[in-house]
């Protein structure tokens, strides 16, 4: 004879916890230390990110710059010539202001690299 079938009961347990909760107990290998930014290397990785952020904007610029000065032509659409032509000043304009800040930040790190 076949012995009858028995349910099986299955339990199932669910837990939520939100984001923060976990955030704020795992350990991360990324951690904010405010000493480490106080001292000579913290500063220098600081000023090298300045300085990194500064140049590759000049150099993004630059290019955004020179294909909008090029697009530029009084021929093709002499009603928008003078808006193509302020944005392409203004353009430039931004581009040696990031260029200039690029330099200054170089300065600071070369500067503080020597003490």
């Amino acid at each position: 004879m076949e012995e009858p079938q028995r349910g099986r009961s299955h339990t199932v347990t669910t837990t939520t916890s939100s984001f923060a909760e976990n955030f704020s107990t795992t350990s991360s290998s990324f951690a904010y230390d405010r000493e480490f930014l106080r001292t000579a290397p913290g500063l220098l990785i600081v000023a090298e990110i300045g300085l990194c952020f500064n140049s590759s904007a000049f150099i993004l610029y630059l290019s955004a710059a020179v294909v909008d000065a090029s697009s530029v032509s009084p021929e093709r659409d002499s009603h928008n010539f003078n808006s193509w032509a302020a944005s392409s000043f203004f353009a430039f304009l931004v581009t040696i202001c990031y260029a200039g800040n690029a330099y200054f930040s170089f300065i600071a790190w070369r500067s503080r690299t020597a003490q």
